[in-house]
């Protein structure tokens, strides 16, 4: 199956050369490029991608605000999207995945790490690259607003194990990573990860690092 890509970023050579690294795939397809958010927003809705790889900072409407209006709360049929962003930009990641983002890039990762991100994203995961959200969020943590009463109800259902999953999802940990950690198999962290999703309401990993961050548990 063909994976349909929309483009955005203001800088055109950044787009070229996103460009030429995802035709080299045989999976892959750019369908169209936008410089700015709003032209983004007009196009994607238009062309309904399957990932829309998109750049934090832009002239106009910038990609958070484009990103909640493909995906944020309230949209019906979100779309994916895929952000791009820099360490220079630590501030904007946490807002990006709360405008509803499937997951996060650094701009300067491996040519092969953004095709198998659109890819993981393309198939219905979130993506928060294990190996930098660690380092990420906790760099961004400080400038979180006040963590919200953590007594959320939805939490009280959550086994003891599945809280234990859940802190380590949001410190960035794959489930590899995870299952070896807690000694168990692949395919219980995966259980426990999609029983977590249902009992708190929340539509995938991102969310599950938001909640943690917002309510204190990291």
């Amino acid at each position: 199956m063909t994976i349909r890509v929309l483009l955005v970023d203001d800088q055109p050579l950044l787009r070229t050369g996103f460009r030429m690294i995802l035709s080299a795939e045989p999976d892959l397809q750019v369908v169209g490029e936008a410089g700015e958010g709003a032209a983004a927003v007009e196009l994607a809705r238009r062309l309904r991608p399957d990932v829309v790889l998109m750049d934090i900072r832009m002239p106009g409407m910038d990609g958070i605000q484009a990103t909640r209006a493909l995906a944020g709360p309230g949209v019906e049929d979100p779309l994916k999207v895929l952000m791009l962003t820099t360490f220079g930009q630590d501030e904007y990641v946490v807002e990006s995945l709360r405008a509803g983002a499937s997951g996060f890039l650094l701009k300067d990762a491996p040519a092969e790490d953004l095709v198998e991100a659109i890819r993981v994203i393309a198939a219905g995961e979130a993506l928060l690259a294990p190996s930098v959200t660690r380092r990420l969020l906790d760099r961004v943590a400080s400038r979180l607003p006040p963590a919200h009463d953590n007594k959320i109800p939805a939490l009280s259902e959550l086994t003891e194990r599945e809280l234990e999953v859940l802190k380590l999802v949001a410190r960035g940990l794959s489930n590899a990573e995870i299952a070896e950690r807690l000694v168990v198999s692949e395919t219980t962290v995966k259980t426990h990860v999609s029983r977590i999703l249902g009992k708190l309401d929340l539509r995938d990993r991102v969310q599950i690092v938001i909640l943690a961050y917002e309510t204190g548990l990291i």
